[in-house]
């Protein structure tokens, strides 16, 4: 297995198709181009004596060509992530090198000399590639080989490096994509950056489907919005904090005014339930899907579908709307079960650690080894829990659990509380050490837009909802909270600010 051989089949199967569309440079690559380009630029990979090859760029033409051609020379494809400062991705670097890196033109002096590196501007990369040449030796069928090393967002620490072997991304693609299934009118909207797993998903499943990619580099409320007008685009992935700002920046209209956009699948984080309701009324012709998975996973493992999103907003049945919240249910061939701290398995609604079992799980970490256990079973470190019809609901990391006076509280119950109030805009639950209880609530809050409440407000809006204990102790008014770009919330800066001395 190679992700190699999903390439070769489109470029095979419709190869005079766009594949992607750089909207800020206005280039654009067909399939067989991409073929093509891989195989020269694999050529230079090998050629290099790298055994990495790294890329620190934003989403663009060089992202597809170089994770195909890292497949067709045998090399890991190693994307970092270009906001780091240069120290940050020194340390990367040395943990990857020898390498060949492909970075920003602007950026690329800085590791030109570096020992073991060998630096080109992505420019210099992607000129060399679509110029083409001979094709190099085939590329390899064995499934263990490492596809791509994806470093953790690090939310809750250093980061770690994620092995991703090709058995694991042509399975998930297998299992969740078919064969030409888009016709010639059907355009993705890509924002997601390179070292974001949905990103490299994005890749393989768009070129796998026949599906024309639109690349956006730079995201913003306004440039996707004016973007999948243009392009008319027919689906689109974003994380949370992605289509909370869409939302925001379509305020004052009744419609987003999309019609051709036919779906819009969102994940990565926490998605709150005024959100998503607020965007169904803002597009009424869309189906929209919340997919859940992680980097160890290969991408998703669990989705609610349009149906389900559906079903869930026009029902009165608090239990079937409060799916709307939920990430769905189990992919085909996926396996998910609720564990307690003993590792015994829970029942429904039994809150724990979530665990997954799957062919594209791959759950290994380099120099850490495989972490799933002696059946295969990886724990997430998500804690949730499963209702009676098998929905997957999340409550945040297990390592974020709450523990007061030895009661467990999910900070996610307190969030969405404090999301309900009108004037709340983002929140954030955290513990923070306390002498009397061990750890006490603490609570970042962002306002809405000219909205004003106190904090004694929002605290007796929490007690009045949910038991005492829960009560923000500390509750203080933040202009934003801290987010990865891919819209991981970044509690352990939460928690650190909560924790100083006030």
């Amino acid at each position: 297995m190679n992700i190699m051989m999903l390439l070769e089949m489109a470029a095979s199967g419709f190869g005079d198709r766009t594949a992607f569309v750089d909207a800020e440079a206005g280039r654009s690559i067909t399939c067989q181009q991409l073929y093509d380009s891989a195989g020269a630029a694999a050529r230079e990979v090998a050629g290099s004596g790298a055994r990495r090859f790294a890329m620190i760029d934003v989403t663009n033409l060089a992202f597809p060509v170089g994770l195909f051609a890292s497949a067709w020379a045998g090399v890991p494809f190693v994307p970092m992530n270009y906001r780091l400062t240069d120290s940050e991705i020194d340390a990367q670097l040395e943990r990857v090198k020898p390498a060949l890196l492909v970075a920003t033109d602007d950026r690329i002096d800085r590791w030109g000399d570096a020992e073991g590196v060998v630096a080109q501007p992505r420019s210099g990369f992607l000129d060399a590639a679509l110029a083409g040449g001979e094709a190099p030796p085939p590329w390899s069928m064995d499934g263990d080989d490492i596809a791509a090393l994806l470093f953790t967002s690090g939310t809750t620490g250093a980061p770690k490096a994620a092995v991703l072997r090709q058995k694991h991304l042509v399975s998930y693609i297998l299992g969740a994509v078919e064969f030409m299934s888009a016709d010639e009118a059907e355009t993705a909207l890509v924002c997601v950056p390179p070292y974001h797993v949905a990103g490299i998903a994005a890749v393989l499943s768009s070129v796998y489907s026949g599906r024309r990619v639109v690349q956006l580099p730079h995201f913003t409320p306004e440039a996707w919005i004016n973007l999948a007008r243009a392009e008319r685009v027919t689906t689109a992935f974003v994380v949370p904090t992605m289509l909370h700002r869409i939302v925001d920046a379509l305020q004052g209209e009744s419609s987003a005014n999309m019609p051709h956009l036919e779906s819009l699948s969102f994940g990565g984080g926490k998605m709150p339930l005024p959100v998503v309701e607020r965007a169904m009324q803002l597009f009424p012709d869309t189906d929209f899907t919340n997919a859940y998975g992680l980097t160890e996973t290969s991408s998703t493992i669990t989705l609610l579908g349009p149906d389900e999103h559906r079903a869930a907003a026009a029902s009165d049945d608090p239990a079937v709307k409060k799916r709307l919240t939920s990430v769905g249910i189990p992919l085909p061939g996926i396996e998910i079960e609720i564990r307690d701290d003993a590792g015994q398995p829970l029942g429904v609604g039994g809150h724990g650690e979530v665990f997954v079992r799957g062919e594209q799980v791959s759950g290994e970490y380099e120099g850490r080894g495989s972490q799933t256990d002696a059946d295969g079973w990886f724990p997430t470190r998500d804690a949730g829990y499963l209702d009676a019809a098998g929905y997957l609901f999340l409550a945040g990391r297990a390592d974020d659990i709450i523990v007061r006076g030895g009661e467990n509280m999910s900070p996610g119950e307190i969030e969405d509380t404090l999301m309900e109030h009108e004037a709340v805009f983002d929140a954030a639950i955290v513990g923070v050490p306390d002498k009397e209880w061990g750890e006490a609530v603490a609570a970042a809050v962002v306002l809405e837009p000219g909205a004003e409440v106190t904090a004694e407000t929002l605290q007796g809006w929490v007690r009045e909802r949910l038991r005492s204990s829960r009560v923000p102790a500390r509750l203080e008014f933040w202009p934003e909270l801290p987010y990865t770009e891919t819209g991981k919330l970044l509690r352990r800066v939460v928690r650190e600010k909560l924790s100083s001395p006030g």
